[in-house]
This record gives C-alpha cells, structure tokens and sequence, in this order.
C-alpha cells in the first residue's frame, strides 16, 4: 500500500471541499446535520452490529471495564449522538460573525470576523461518538475534517462514518467535507500530522501516549487536548452533604472520563467527621480507596498512597484523597499535580471560594458542582471536539467558536498610504 498517495489524496479533497464550506449557507449546514442526525437513528443495528464486532476484540485484549464502556455504543447512545447533532444544527453559524469594527482617521473602515480554521486532522482513541460530535462541529463551523480513530474501534467509526457522510453529501456538501482514514496502521498518523499542504490544524484526543506522539512529530499545528487529573477540596467550611454527593457523582457516574475526579483533598478540621462517611459509600459503588498517610489514622481499611498516586489519572473506580491542613496546601497540591482540566471546591466561604477561583490554574474551574459538568454539551455548546488545557487559541470544552479563526476586512476609497 502506498501510504504516502493514500494520505495526499485525503488531503488534497479535504482542502478542496474546505474552499466550498466556506460559502455554504447555514441552513444547508443545518440541513446536513439534521440529516444526518436521523440516518444515525435509522442504521442503528448496522451501528451496533459493527461496535459489537470492536467490543468483542476489546474483551479478547483485555480492555479494562472503563476504556469498554468508552467503546461501547448502544440504542441509547446514537440517540444522544443524534440529539448532539440536532442540537449543533440549532446554534448560530459563527462563520461571517463580526467581532469588532473600528474607523481610521484616514476613514479606513476595519472588521474583524471569523472565519473557519480550513482542514481539520482529528486523531483519537477509543470513543466512537468523536466521530459524530466533532464532524458535526466541523460542518457547523465551515471545515472539513480527517478523521483518524483507534484501531480498537475501527469498525464503528466505519460504520458511523459511512453514515454520516452519505447523510451529508445527500445535503448538498461538498465530497470530502467529512473523511476517515480507514486503515489503522500508524504510519498515516506520522503522515498526517505532517501533511501541511492540506491541513491547517491538528487535534489529538486520547492518552498521554497518543498526544505525546503527535506533538513531538507534528509540523501542522497541534491543540492539544489535556489528560484530566481532577481535583475536588472539601474546604473547612463545606456543606458536608453537598460534598459526599458531588464527589460520589465526580467519580462513579462516568469513571473512564476525562472530567471524572481522581484526587480528593479533605481539609484536616472536617477530615475525621467527613471520610467514614464518604468512605463508606464509594466503598460500596466499588471505588478503591487510596489513602494518604493523616487519612490511614481514620479510615484503617484504605489502600496507602504512594507518590505516583498523586500523578495518576485513573480512569477507573479509584480514588486516591489527601488530607490538607489549608485552602493553601490544596492550591500547592493541585498547582504540582493538575493537568490543568477541571478542578472543584466545595465551601460556603466566599472568601475561600474566591481565591481558589483565582489561584488554581485551570481551564476549567468550580465552586461547588461536579468537575463531570466540563463538556460541551453541558455548556450549551451542542457538542465538543475535545478540552483544551493549553493556553493557545483555545482553552475548555472546544465549540464552534474555538474551530474558526479571524479574517480582517478593511474597506477604503482609495488610500495609499504615505
């Protein structure tokens, strides 16, 4: 196989189809996703049929029960993929949209507007719904997307995609708007995010491994999206209720995710009353507990914390929980351990919350709520193609307006300048 002329033709339909969306209305784009919103509803067994192919490959490696269910697609979930998709078709178009507008003194009238990012390489691991939810994102925004899924789930993505596509292109968008890589050799991975002739940004999303790779092979421009090692402080002052509920949920509703809680800090004045109680209850969802050296004193029973602990994004029903002596030590903690994701307190201080809400860097930060709300879909952004935890162009859950750029239009009668 010639990876080399596979790749380049990709790239070269891509970028053509990306020069068409830029002048394709909002109600065809609406219209594609709707569209395709109800061919997903309607090939649902082909769906399943193929995701049941990968999950039974899953089960032969030995996936662990957490990257199975990131995997799995079920009734369920193609009618939220679908719901997802109706949702984008009802957020404005971005594209055209005027950010500022100023005048010269030499009458030089200057607007900025955005306009899309152009061909987009989206490379992920493990949950087919990416599929969906970022070529919907994509075609609202005006780009056409690569798609280039794990090998673990290659027969889903096909499926999904096949979809989608003939979905699209019934539509009227252009051929190539939406493509995936069907092969799974890494190769076209290295070759793609080199392909700088025809794509114009690249967004990895899974493991640390995947996005380590890209960054260090990357020549396209890279958003990376983050591991979330979250955080939850139950601060002095909590509403201890509130705060066994919110952790209960942060890390048993949906433990295989990015925005689950891995660490809970526990301020030492509420520690002895506050853990036998939370612990018995994760406990009993079937979390192990990993407890540091001052919570070992409480709770006898847990699993002592190492260091590697506190660096570790489980994924998992395990939690690892610190008792601190203040709202500073917390900060310190998560200023050496985050990721930069997500990260909670749980307090009735206003002063407390105050600075914690200024001190922790994060693209994402709350008060009392779960770290599992950090989602697009959860921030009225129809979707998301990931969470950025960097700091260029994008930070957070990555929506439409995180997908364009600006163009400046200046508009004269006659200048020259001087």
């Amino acid at each position: 196989m010639d990876f080399d002329n596979y790749i380049i033709n990709i790239g070269r339909k891509a970028k053509a189809a990306s020069r068409i969306m830029v002048t394709v209305s909002t109600t065809m784009k609406n219209n594609a996703l709707l569209n395709m919103a109800q061919a997903l509803i309607d090939n649902k067994e082909t769906i399943i049929e193929a995701n049941n192919k990968d999950m039974k490959a899953g089960k032969k490696k030995n996936l662990s029960t957490a990257m199975l269910d990131r995997l799995m697609i079920n009734q369920e979930r193609i009618e939220k993929m679908a719901e997802g998709l109706r949702n984008v078709s009802t957020l404005p178009d971005p594209i055209g949209e005027g950010i500022k507008r100023w005048k010269r003194p030499n009458d030089l009238d200057i607007s900025m507007v955005r306009v899309p990012l152009g061909v987009i390489g989206m490379i992920y691991e493990s949950r087919p719904n990416v599929t969906v939810d970022a070529a919907a994102l994509c075609i609202k925004a005006g780009n056409a997307i690569i798609l280039r899924g794990g090998s673990e789930a290659i027969n889903t993505n096909m499926a999904l995609a096949n979809v989608i596509i003939k979905a699209a292109t019934i539509a009227g968008l252009p051929e190539g708007c939406i493509q995936l890589i069907e092969m799974v050799d890494r190769q076209l991975v290295n070759k793609l995010v080199k392909l700088n002739d025809y794509v114009d940004v690249i967004i990895p999303r899974g493991g640390k491994g995947l996005k380590k790779a890209i960054i260090e092979n990357a020549t396209v421009p890279v958003i990376e999206t983050g591991s979330g090692l979250c955080h939850i402080y139950v601060d002095a002052d909590a509403d201890l209720k509130m705060a066994q509920e919110i952790i209960v949920n942060a890390k048993t509703q949906r433990p295989g995710v990015c925005n689950a809680v891995e660490t809970v800090l526990v301020h030492k004045d509420i520690a002895s009353e506050f853990l036998p109680k939370l612990s018995q209850r994760l406990i009993k969802l079937g979390v192990e507990i990993r407890m540091c050296d001052k919570g070992l004193k409480i709770i006898k029973s847990a699993k002592a914390a190492v260091e590697e602990d506190w660096a570790t994004e489980y994924l998992d029903l395990i939690l690892s929980i610190k008792v601190v002596s203040t709202i500073d030590d917390a900060i310190d903690h998560i200023f050496k351990y985050g990721t930069k994701h997500s990260e909670a307190i749980i307090t009735n201080n206003y002063t407390n919350s105050q600075k914690f809400l200024r001190e922790v860097d994060a693209s994402c930060v709350y008060v009392n709520a779960s770290t599992r709300f950090t989602d697009g879909a959860e921030f009225g952004f129809g979707a998301e193609i990931g969470i950025s935890n960097q700091k260029l162009h994008a930070r957070g859950p990555m929506g439409l307006e995180q997908l364009t750029t600006t163009k400046y239009l200046i508009y004269g009668d006659g200048q020259v300048r001087e």
